[in-house]
């Protein structure tokens, strides 16, 4: 079993695994939904960042010790610790999701009102009514062209993944505030309603159908919404020639060359496109 997607520790074991518990308990997990703009989604607790939760995402508690929760989120199924507090239990169901690149909520239906936070893309939250220009939300007032019913799916990965564009680069990162390659080709595709794991290698194995590489050295037979991978990278090809990726030679998110990034990438030492995607949507 991989491990960013067990929900195991040292402490439980959850009922569905079927595994021998050695000495930890067996539980069925709780519901919970993320109450914080972003959390980190740690290895351990105070350790390592491996990805990111956003507002509202869905998770099943297995383990809450210590102020430390152990979850596994419902969208990808990654476990990880985060923050209790971070946490709402028994919560109601979330209406609508940020579409545009980041939004603020504002304490009243009025852009000059105090601003109670600032939310990503792809963030996930509860709407009680509707005004002329704000939504009332269970963060604040949210302008409502910045709101998409949940039920609505974006068509194109392309276009979710260029409202990225400038976003700092981000090791684990799932927000505008700050994304990594795999985070970038996750909250295009969730956006876009197909599923999708955190992890490159992950979405190289899952992730729609291989086109065959061939021979050449810069893939052939690209098309818009294409996944490029390396080892330890992912790319979205935005056109037969241009690729849009989070990459830590720019420290962000940005549109290159299909082939000046191929180059590039087997110059600095990391080796041949491994792979080639499509995912029909």
């Amino acid at each position: 079993m991989d491990p960013r997607r067990t929900p195991a520790n040292d402490r439980v074991v959850a009922a569905h695994l079927a595994l021998d518990p050695d000495g930890r308990q067996i539980v069925e997990g709780q519901p919970a939904q993320v109450c914080l703009p972003v959390v980190n989604l740690l290895r351990r607790p105070d350790g390592p960042r491996d990805r990111q939760l956003l507002l509202g995402a869905e998770v099943t508690i297995y383990d809450d010790h210590d102020g430390w929760a152990f979850v596994q989120a419902v969208a990808d199924r990654y476990v990880g610790y985060i923050p209790t507090s971070a946490l709402e239990q028994s919560p109601e169901p979330v209406t609508h999701r940020i579409c545009t690149p980041a939004t603020h909520a504002y304490s009243t239906a009025d852009m000059k009102s105090a601003d109670l936070c600032s939310l990503s893309h792809g963030s996930r939250l509860r709407v009680s009514s509707l005004g002329e220009k704000f939504a009332e939300t269970n963060q604040g007032y949210v302008p409502l062209h910045h709101l998409r019913p949940i039920s609505q799916t974006d068509r194109d990965p392309v276009a979710v993944a260029q409202l990225f564009l400038g976003t700092p680069y981000l090791w684990g990162g799932n927000s505008r505030w700050g994304i990594d390659c795999s985070g970038l080709v996750q909250e295009a595709m969730l956006a876009c309603g197909v599923a999708c794991p955190g992890d490159s290698d992950q979405q190289e194995h899952e992730l729609g159908d291989d086109i065959p590489l061939g021979n050449a050295a810069v893939p052939t037979d690209l098309q818009s919404g294409d996944l490029l991978f390396w080892k330890g990278h992912v790319a979205l090809v935005q056109d037969p020639e241009t690729m849009i990726h989070a990459n830590a030679y720019h420290m962000a998110v940005a549109l290159e060359p299909v082939a000046a990034a191929v180059e590039r990438i087997m110059s600095q030492g990391d080796g041949p496109v491994t792979g080639h995607r499509r995912v029909i949507l």
